[in-house]
């Protein structure tokens, strides 16, 4: 099918899944800011890790050079630039378009169905494992790569069809939903758990296991994740608890999470839209979560530190 695809942002998930649809024949053009809209222009956008490089040649354009609508938008920016990321793809969302964003967690729908309607805004859920160097590359860290969408209300609608039209065959699995919500927290859960674990063991699943103690903290984290999405209405299947307790228990596993290579690096986090968040709402729905509560904690005293080296504060008289 025929149709153009607008991806907000060219990080490490809008980089690689925009690069498979390009080689895959869409129309693609990547919305980002003038700093990684010349390195893109110069250098092109590289795929690397598990397998040889791969480089294209991408259209780019900048907030100041969006003036048509598109059928396809797809955001992929951190919700720590959500805000930002509205003003600038406001022109491409036309009355057709089909909006997808692929944010942890689940405040931005508030945000987005405020600004763009319900009916343009479909739930969104991303798994890969990727991350952006310093050089710009999309580096992948496993082979898992696929996208579920649906209508936020479990609606076969026009625009569910038009996105998995344009998704379709490009190089990673797509699923559709009828029940996005449910798939969505039970994404969160997932990267709720993990992100806990590797940010209060301060390292990979494997290092973490390896210690005494360590390959109870996974499971423990994970309980009051699940806790709080059953309570909120979406309990965790059976065999998707199995899944992920199996992943943070691995033996000798590298895997971490974006909250750990986030904060190591020295950049903020999404603490708050993924832990913080999650927490909050279950102490809404009386479920306690010290874990939660702990790494979350750990993370806001990163988000201070980095608050008071971007901006000392003055001497004292």
């Amino acid at each position: 099918m025929s149709g153009r695809i607008l991806v907000v942002g060219a990080g490490a998930t809008g980089g690689f899944f925009g690069a498979r649809l390009a080689q895959h024949g869409r129309d693609v053009t990547f919305l980002v800011r003038d700093a990684r809209s010349a390195q893109l222009r110069d250098n092109g956008l590289r795929l690397t890790g598990l397998g040889p490089d791969e480089v294209i040649a991408p259209q780019v354009v900048t907030a100041a050079e969006l003036h048509s609508t598109y059928e396809l938008v797809l955001l992929t920016v951190k919700a720590t630039a959500l805000d930002a990321a509205v003003l600038d793809v406001a022109p491409a969302v036309g009355p057709e378009t089909a909006f997808v964003p692929f944010l942890n967690g689940f405040d931005h729908l508030r945000v987005l169905n405020a600004r763009f309607g319900e009916q343009t805004v479909l739930g969104g859920v991303v798994m890969v494992m990727t991350t952006l160097a310093a050089d710009g590359s999309i580096v992948r860290l496993a082979p898992m790569a696929g996208i579920t969408i649906g209508d936020q209300g479990g609606r076969p609608t026009p625009r569910v069809r038009v996105a998995e039209q344009l998704l379709a065959g490009a190089g990673f699995g797509l699923d559709v939903s009828d029940d996005i919500v449910s798939a969505m927290w039970h994404k969160w859960v997932f990267i709720a758990s993990i992100g806990a674990l590797t940010s209060l063991g301060g390292g990979a699943v494997g290092e973490i296991v390896a210690v005494p103690g360590g390959s109870d903290l996974g499971p423990a984290i994970l309980d009051e994740a699940a806790a709080v999405a059953k309570a909120a209405g979406h309990p965790l299947p059976d065999e998707r608890y199995a899944s992920t307790r199996a992943v943070l228990t691995e033996a000798g596993a590298a895997t971490t999470s974006s909250l750990f290579r986030d904060r190591r690096a020295g950049r903020p986090t999404e603490a708050e839209h993924i832990l913080g968040d999650l927490a909050g709402r279950g102490r809404a729905l009386g479920v306690d979560t010290p874990l939660l509560d702990l790494a979350t904690l750990i993370l806001r005293v990163h988000e201070k530190r980095l608050a008071l080296d971007m901006f000392p504060r003055c001497p004292a008289p």
